[in-house]
């Protein structure tokens, strides 16, 4: 029959000068009890230092536990034991028991870890090993059986055949040092063979000890090791407390890791490249290299290094960008200042590296907690078609644009709305527009804004899609693509702009959309049109092109569904400069109900046929082949010359 609940704790009452006293006299016992309890995965060496250290620990427990407010009554013990029983005794004992068992349990991340369950600082050894006797082959025995046993049955055990307690007291001790189930430690202690009277042997006694030489190699290294480390750490400490202007504690950029003459002058101020405001009348290029030096903070040479420093050496508190492929490196050398000034809240430096634009944003107040932006877009190879403007600023869902010099007007139309005449966009002296909704950024697409850039030879028309360098648009073949202009190719921008959302923030620089075919639908249902529309990227690869069908469409024009994506390729020749032939096409469903295999080509194909779920073949460009809804057709064309090709994928 399992016994009763555990009543409290004998050691209820205890003296802090009667516990010292017991420790001084009991010193011995108490250490090895807690050597015996300890778990056996420890090695004999720590298990001898953490034993001694419970020993001692039990007594500043008992200081701060403070003077007991009644006398213990004495327990009852084993016939034949004059072991000590004393109620200070007794509380030193416990805490020891507490400790060991708190040794052998594993360390949790979200259980705060006991003390006991560390290597103890003190005492210390060092430069030796301590190891109680050796002892005999039944010592032996008795080890290897109290290492296979649970930390609660080892206390069982010595409580009984060291401290010579009843079962019952047992118990109690077990309870009250925090075993959850004491009496299934007594049964698992009564599987112990060995006879009791081995604990006592000097192979368990942790206060008479033989020293051994440590593992001497395995020392030096780790002695390396630390100093190594120790060197290390005041290397650091040394660089971090340097004097500078720039870098610190409180500074955006991270610290200096070379000191290299080139790399220092692309970081100073005053070796930037300064272009004249009159330069560009004259320059040989009409780029960026001809854009002059603009901003009512050129001259402020703390903005200009915080913002080399970080373009060099970007720290945590800066949020970096970077069009796709771009390489976000420092400056080769001293880059061309192209702005440098306050635009709404911030203040913003554009910089041009001949390959690269990079624009840094701080707050106007330079409060490094408030943390930068630093934004990279490759521009290499930009002429005056695709120089025309910068973003100078992003916030609040807006765009700003920083225009070049030779911009004389810049407008804004809104590509949904063909019919709607373009507005006037307000310039400050130094090139800097009005806010402007961002089509990138807009939720949905109710309306997409582009710029008119007007210069004395042409009116180009450029967008935002979420980098730097906005994107131009154009209209035509791709061998001879042109600005957009007249209403018909307004008309058909105003059913293309949603599709741009396709190439949002994939580095593109020019967006071209050709109108290749018009197709007059069976069943007298109108004339739909066919287009291509292609992104050309900055860094020639990763260009995407889209053929879509566009639908007549009763609504007015601004009103009209976007074109239907009929085929989408990545990296492709086709509809480009290279390939200007493209061939697609989709299932169609007349008014009637009836559907339809639809397929176009560009003027290069003489014949167009359709295998697989639908067979059709037709001469020309052109081919309406009657199908089932869910058809799946393959779709081939040969060219004028022969040659066989597929559809656009």
């Amino acid at each position: 029959m399992r016994p009763l609940p555990e009543v409290p704790s004998a050691a209820a009452g205890f003296d802090a000068g009667r516990s010292e006293a017991a420790l001084v006299e009991h010193y011995p016992r108490l250490t090895r009890l807690g050597y015996l309890v300890l778990p056996h995965s420890l090695s004999r060496d720590r298990r001898v230092l953490t034993a001694h250290a419970l020993a001692q620990r039990s007594l500043q427990a008992a200081r701060r536990a403070g003077p007991a407010d009644s006398e213990a009554v004495p327990l009852p013990r084993r016939p034949g034991r004059a072991e000590p029983a004393d109620p200070g005794y007794a509380y030193l004992r416990r805490q020891v028991l507490r400790g060991a068992l708190a040794a052998g349990l594993p360390l949790r991340l979200r259980r705060r870890p006991r003390r006991a369950q560390f290597p103890p600082v003190l005492p210390l050894t060092w430069g030796l090993r301590l190891f109680p006797h050796c002892g005999g082959a039944d010592e032996l025995a008795l080890e290897q059986q109290l290492s296979a046993m649970s930390g609660a049955a080892r206390a069982a055990f010595v409580l009984r055949g060291l401290e010579g307690l009843a079962d019952g007291e047992v118990r109690r001790v077990l309870a009250d040092a925090g075993v959850a189930d004491p009496h299934a430690a007594l049964m698992e202690a009564d599987g112990v063979s060995a006879p009791c009277a081995l604990l006592a042997s000097s192979g368990f006694d942790p206060c008479s000890l033989q020293a051994r030489l440590p593992d001497l190699p395995r020392r030096r290294r780790y002695v390396r090791a630390a100093l190594a480390g120790i060197a290390a750490l005041l290397v650091c400490g040394t660089l971090w407390g340097l004097p500078g202007d720039g870098w610190g504690r409180d500074a955006l950029s991270a610290p200096l890791y070379a000191r290299n003459p080139a790399a220092e002058k692309a970081l100073d101020p005053g070796a930037l490249r300064r272009v004249p405001a009159m330069f560009w009348q004259r320059s040989p290029r009409t780029d960026f290299t001809a854009w002059p030096t603009r901003g009512d903070r050129t001259e402020d040479t703390r903005l200009l290094r915080r913002a080399l420093r970080v373009w060099a050496r970007p720290g945590g508190g800066v949020r970096t960008s970077a069009t796709l492929r771009t390489p976000v490196g420092p400056p080769m050398g001293p880059p061309q200042l192209l702005y440098a000034g306050e635009v709404g809240a911030s203040a913003v430096v554009l910089f041009y590296d001949g390959l690269r634009v990079v624009r840094y944003a701080e707050p106007r107040d330079a409060d490094p907690s408030e943390g930068a932006a630093l934004d990279f877009a490759r521009v290499d190879g930009a002429d005056v078609t695709s120089a025309g403007a910068l973003v100078v600023a992003r916030a609040g869902g807006a765009v700003r644009y920083l225009t070049a010099p030779w911009v004389r007007q810049v407008r804004v139309r809104d590509l949904l709305a063909p019919g709607r005449p373009p507005r006037a966009l307000h310039r400050s002296a130094d090139g800097v527009t009005d806010p402007l909704t961002s089509p990138a950024t807009a939720p949905g697409c109710r309306s997409w804004y582009a710029v008119e850039l007007a210069d004395e030879a042409a009116v180009r028309l450029v967008t935002d899609l979420g980098e730097l360098a906005p994107v131009r648009l154009t209209s035509g073949p791709p061998a001879r693509p042109h600005d957009v202009s007249g209403r018909a190719e307004y008309a058909s921008w105003a059913r293309t702009a949603c599709l741009l959302s396709a190439v949002r923030s994939h580095g593109v620089r020019t967006v071209n959309s050709w109108l290749y075919a018009t197709q007059s639908l069976p069943e007298g249902n109108g004339t739909a049109q066919w287009l291509c529309t292609r992104a050309e990227t900055w860094r020639g690869t990763g260009n995407r092109a889209l053929a879509q069908f566009q639908a007549p469409s009763g609504r007015p024009p601004g009103s009209r569904p976007p074109g239907v994506v009929a085929a989408r390729a990545e990296d492709s020749p086709d509809c480009g400069t290279r390939s200007p032939q493209v061939l697609a096409g989709v299932l169609w469903k007349s008014r009637g109900g009836r559907w339809y295999v639809l397929a176009a080509g560009s003027e290069q194909f003489a014949s167009l046929t359709t295998s697989g779920g639908v067979t059709g073949r037709a001469r020309g460009r052109l081919l309406a082949v009657p199908a089932g809804a869910g058809d799946r057709a393959r779709l081939t064309g040969r060219l004028a010359d022969g040659t066989h090709v597929g559809a656009l994928r």
